[in-house]
């Protein structure tokens, strides 16, 4: 996790001094690719604990569809509550506790009409669903693209989507590769976390698609360190990176629809301790 720490070193040193939307403040920098070869290991931070429970229920979430924080609840995942809340029955009449058309809904509905009471029609567009079947039948296509933002919605949730856009590439080797370009990234709390959550998105649809995962590339916009940050940044980058995990997916799932918790294991963590900061809202 070399490139990681990298990564948080040169936004840490370099970063231009920003004012932001959540009035924390942060050290910013513009542009930025990490990869990581997943046939190195499973690419989790290991300078600090990440919450691998919470990252694999939440790509479960996104792949199901959901929108609603309950589900998440009900599985003991907080990490979207500090959206999920009155503020969506305030600003947009939704709902407490459901996100409206976030990252779930973009994956498989986009583009559904909206009814007149807010809620979507099932007739969007499955991006996941179309992704999965070009790997099958069309692997050398330039068009295996998952877009999560939608310029009319962005301004219909709390958080727009961060991790705007990914694409799959099939390499004639057999691998899978996914490369993500996230226009905003949190350094410090976000991004080992949406680095893990990710690498996990390109093995699942490697497996059920009969390949081998191959490269996560990771590209940004305004990748940012917040302020109230700086301290624990400087604790993680002096530890050294320990050997990286190994992640084992249940050979009986076939299909993404089918993925559950228990189907996915990550073997050898042997991380740092945690690190706790507090989230910018």
């Amino acid at each position: 996790m070399r490139q990681y720490l990298d990564l948080l070193a040169a936004v840490l040193n370099e970063g231009e001094e920003r004012v932001d939307r959540t009035g924390v403040g942060t050290f910013s920098l513009f542009g930025w690719q990490s990869r990581y070869d997943l046939a190195d290991g499973f690419p989790l931070v290991t300078t600090k604990k990440v919450h691998l429970r919470s990252v694999v229920i939440e790509l479960l979430w996104f792949l199901r569809g959901r929108t609603d924080n309950s589900w998440l609840n009900e599985r003991g995942v907080t990490i979207w509550d500090e959206w999920a809340t009155a503020d969506q029955t305030g600003r947009f009449g939704r709902r407490e506790g459901d996100l409206g058309p976030v990252y779930g809904h973009q994956w498989r509905n986009f583009g559904a009409t909206v009814r007149p009471d807010g809620t979507f029609a099932d007739d969007g567009v499955d991006q996941i669903a179309r992704a999965v079947e070009l790997i099958r039948s069309d692997p050398t296509s330039r068009r295996i693209v998952v877009s999560g933002w939608h310029p009319a919605e962005a301004a219909a949730v709390t958080l727009p989507p961060c991790h705007t856009l990914f694409q799959f590439y099939v390499s004639g080797d057999g691998r899978l590769s996914c490369q993500l370009y996230q226009r905003s990234a949190d350094v410090f709390l976000g991004v080992p976390f949406n680095i893990a959550s990710y690498a996990l998105l390109t093995h699942l649809v490697a497996h059920v698609t009969g390949l081998r995962p191959g490269h996560f590339v990771h590209s940004f916009g305004d990748v940012h360190l917040y302020r109230n940050h700086v301290e624990q940044a400087r604790v993680q980058l002096g530890r050294e990176p320990r050997p990286l995990p190994r992640l084992e997916i249940d050979p009986a799932v076939t299909e993404l629809e089918h993925v559950e918790l228990e189907h996915v294991r990550v073997l050898d963590y042997d991380p740092a301790p945690a690190l706790p900061a507090p989230v910018a809202v």
